[in-house]
């Protein structure tokens, strides 16, 4: 009872908390993650008023099923920008983009923490810093998405942008494995190339084969049912059926091994969006049933900030290093690899800035940096504290960039008053014609 009321109140606050951002111009997504952090445990949570906010991070956790599956949805989301047309255009520069600017924020962080181990060996180590270079390839495909969605952002940037957040996800689950065997390794003093290499390359083959057969399935399903209702409930039960089982662990050659909902997802919608003839109507249709799942999920993610972060001042310290050397990676990387392939001035600019959010697939990298010990509880604070900046700031750098960039020209609501006088303008004209088919008929 208590999680449905969390959850009542957690969408209602974060829809409230919109109108009064909207007045500033600020995006729907930061108006969700600061209603999270009021409501939370630290805020109006400490009153233990049931209702009124999250009186624990166990209340928070409850509500974890409903971030899971916002994820699926917006992976799936995700893989239609993947379609064969679109890729034919982009599909060279994004990967090629999407690999080379990871790879500078894995080395720019690496480099920066790094030095900062020497300069303080008892404060950060060496394992801890390779660790934090490998998340930092990691970035939000949820604050990037929904960004986009709100400004109905349209443009050669964007075309870019959505299968790079998507490809982030694979480069980073591969550089992630291999700097945190590395680090284990210099922890423990074993070397085990199995777990470094065969544990990721099976994870990302097994995901998306799991999804490519789910698209298959799903394609096929589709043709039983002639209503869109049925249609759009089959395609949401198959986001919701690869979630449940993307958190099935297994172990091959003795090497623990599970799969990426996110890649999983995402496979499912690119498979599906290229060979189903329906795709764009229930892509659509799916997109608007789960926008208040992705308003909880933002809320959800607010409330789960630990500000008690701010209190260290060492960690701070470490985390401004962090979010500096990551920024400057991803927007340096970006830059030098948009120019390589070359892609227009614009996206040369803009693009870098758009990767900064920074939430889901790093804090599920902290749970595996967790076996560091010592070093895995401070990679896990130094991560919440850049998460809590990168979450405020970036979402409003993201929707700035798209607008130097020319890819928002209406405020949201004016595009959607348009829509509503126009079809108030068209719905007596299809009442007539209709009528005069029917009287035709008789």
């Amino acid at each position: 009872m208590t999680a449905i009321l969390n959850l009542a109140i957690a969408l209602l606050a974060g829809l409230l908390m919109t109108r009064i951002f909207n007045r500033w111009h600020l995006p729907d997504v930061t108006a969700f993650l600061v209603t999270g952090v009021l409501i939370g445990p630290f805020v109006l949570g400490r009153l233990g008023i049931p209702g009124l906010g999250f009186a624990s991070y166990d209340q928070v956790e409850a509500l974890s099923m409903i971030s899971d599956v916002a994820m699926g949805f917006i992976a799936f989301s995700i893989g239609n920008e993947f379609r064969l047309s679109q890729l034919k255009k982009t599909g060279k520069q994004a990967m090629i983009i999407g690999v080379l600017q990871a790879l500078a924020a894995l080395a720019f962080v690496d480099i920066a923490l790094v030095i900062f181990h020497f300069l303080r060996p008892d404060v950060l180590s060496v394992p801890a810093a390779i660790t934090l270079g490998a998340i930092a390839t990691a970035t939000a495909p949820a604050t990037t998405l929904m960004v986009v969605r709100q400004y109905k952002a349209k443009g050669e940037l964007t075309d870019l942008l959505l299968p790079i957040v998507a490809l982030d996800d694979a480069v980073g689950l591969i550089a992630f494995a291999v700097s945190f065997g590395i680090a284990r390794a210099m922890d423990s003093a074993q070397f085990s190339l199995a777990s470094i290499l065969l544990s990721p390359l099976i994870e990302i083959v097994g995901s998306l084969l799991l999804g490519a057969i789910a698209g298959f399935v799903l394609t096929k399903l589709e043709t039983m049912f002639r209503s869109n209702s049925n249609r759009l409930s089959l395609s949401i039960a198959f986001i919701f059926l690869m979630v449940g089982l993307s958190a099935v662990d297994f172990t091959v050659a003795g090497v623990d091994c599970g799969f990426s909902p996110l890649l999983v997802c995402m496979m499912l919608g690119t498979v599906f969006c290229n060979i189903c003839p329906l795709s764009d109507d229930l892509m659509n249709r799916a997109d608007k049933w789960s926008t208040p799942m992705l308003a909880v999920f933002f809320v959800v993610s607010g409330a789960n900030l630990r500000l008690s972060v701010f209190s260290q001042g060492v960690l701070v310290l470490i985390g401004v290093v962090y979010i500096i050397a990551r920024s400057a990676g991803k927007y340096c990387g970006a830059r030098w690899s948009a120019k390589a392939v070359g892609c227009d001035h614009t996206v040369q600019k803009y693009l870098g800035i758009m990767l900064l959010p920074q939430e889901g697939v790093a804090l599920g990298m902290c749970v595996s940096a967790q076996a560091l010990g010592a070093d895995g509880k401070l990679i896990r604070n130094i991560i919440l504290f850049s998460v809590l900046i990168y979450e405020l700031v970036g979402p409003l750098a993201t929707k700035e960039s798209l607008k130097a960039a020319g890819a928002i020209t209406e405020k949201p609501r004016e595009v959607l008053e348009r829509r509503e006088r126009k079809l108030a303008e068209a719905e007596p004209k299809e009442f007539l014609e209709r009528r005069k088919e029917r009287a035709n008929k008789k």
